[in-house]
């Protein structure tokens, strides 16, 4: 049996990379396509342009302007002189946000007058409004309670009630910085992807030239026939997810916090549950076409409900019960446990037994759906 599984293995790794196109493809597109979305998919929101009209022109307003700009998010391009001004720059997106600073805020300050400023902004993203009006907010925060504590005279002194002060913190990201959570999906949306597709093909492409009824007069198996597709497709996984890992370490400084070899080995389990998915889709093929359509099909809606762009706990219940058979769903929770949170298997069982189970049950249907026939 070893002897057959291991030519298997041989003829497979030959058939695969032989092609340097191929070879391109397996290795170099993975990482390339990581880095790249990596740097497009950002919920940072930074450089913000940013219009100022400004119509106290006092030291306590430009002290207020200061605080906008020293936040490194808001970058002010346009001093206005007139309100007049402010529909032309927003119908033209010259900025996205524009603060309105009223006559008599500095004297609404000093006699302890609820002072008002107005920060109007382009709202045609909301995800990103929201952002920009959550900054505004602490900025502002911030900035009331340095004149408030001016206005407690001397150390020691209190000329006015003290308020409560509420901090917060962020734990496992705490400058909040979208890539600590993207990278890590990004490698496994790539490990889904090219493992599914380049998979699924395997038999597919053995069909379409003939070299599978070679592999029909020997007497190897079923359950070697699995092995010797899936193990070459897994061993090259397992790389492009190292060189993955690599490049998100030195670009993005993203590193595995937690146990490497359990990333690998549960990583293995992943890839194992991609491969038993693409061996039933290319078993039921007759085509390339065919068995490339059947993926994308299943690509779109696991990505979607994978937790990646959207929360699973905010989908509807027949939906996020479908996620349970989504082997993505629970690589992800495994990624993130162990990348970002250095978690182990104590915090991790539910998503280990279900991405046990899920590819245990696919291999087991791709061995049972394996016939030694041309059909």
């Amino acid at each position: 049996m070893l002897q057959r599984l291991f030519r298997m293995l041989i003829k497979e790794f030959l058939q695969m990379l032989r092609d340097p196109r191929m070879r391109v493809v397996i290795f170099g597109i993975p990482v390339i396509q990581m880095t790249i979305m990596a740097f497009a998919l950002t919920t940072d929101v930074t450089n913000i342009r940013m219009a100022v009209l400004d119509m106290d022109k006092t030291p306590a307003s430009r002290e207020l302007i200061s605080a906008f700009t020293a936040s490194n998010y808001f970058r002010i391009s346009v001093y206005m002189l007139s309100q007049d001004e402010i529909t032309p720059l927003l119908d033209r997106s010259e900025v996205r946000a524009i603060l309105q600073i009223p006559a008599g805020f500095s004297k609404d300050i000093l006699t302890e007058n609820t002072a008002g400023v107005q920060l109007i902004t382009d709202g045609t993203d909301s995800n990103s409004t929201s952002i920009v009006l959550g900054y505004a907010g602490i900025i502002v925060s911030d900035y009331n309670d340095k004149m408030r504590k001016k206005r407690l005279g001397r150390k020691g002194t209190i000329t006015s009630p003290l308020q409560i002060k509420t901090e917060s913190r962020a734990w496992y990201n705490v400058n909040q910085e979208s890539h600590y959570y993207y990278v890590p999906s990004l490698i496994a949306t790539m490990l889904y992807i090219f493992s599914l597709l380049l998979t699924s093909i395997g038999i597919v492409r053995e069909k379409e030239i003939g070299t599978i009824e070679q592999v029909m007069v020997t007497p190897i198996r079923g359950i070697e026939f699995i092995l010797g597709k899936t193990i070459p497709y897994m061993l090259t996984g397992y790389i492009s997810m190292s060189i993955m890992l690599v490049v998100a370490y030195f670009v993005f400084g993203v590193h595995v916090r937690g146990s490497l070899p359990l990333l690998y080995t549960l990583t293995g389990i992943y890839l194992a549950g991609n491969m038993g998915i693409a061996l039933i889709i290319s078993g039921g093929a007759s085509t390339q076409q065919q068995a490339l359509l059947t993926s994308f099909l299943i690509l779109m809606p696991s990505v979607m409900l994978s937790g990646f762009m959207f929360p699973i706990s905010n989908m509807p219940d027949p939906v996020r019960y479908a996620t349970f058979i989504n082997p993505m769903r629970w690589y992800l929770e495994i990624l993130r446990g162990i990348v970002m949170k250095d978690v182990g298997i104590s915090a991790l069982w539910p998503a280990i037994v279900s991405q046990s189970f899920l590819s245990v049950t696919f291999l087991t249907i791709a061995i049972g759906r394996f016939k030694k026939t041309l059909s």
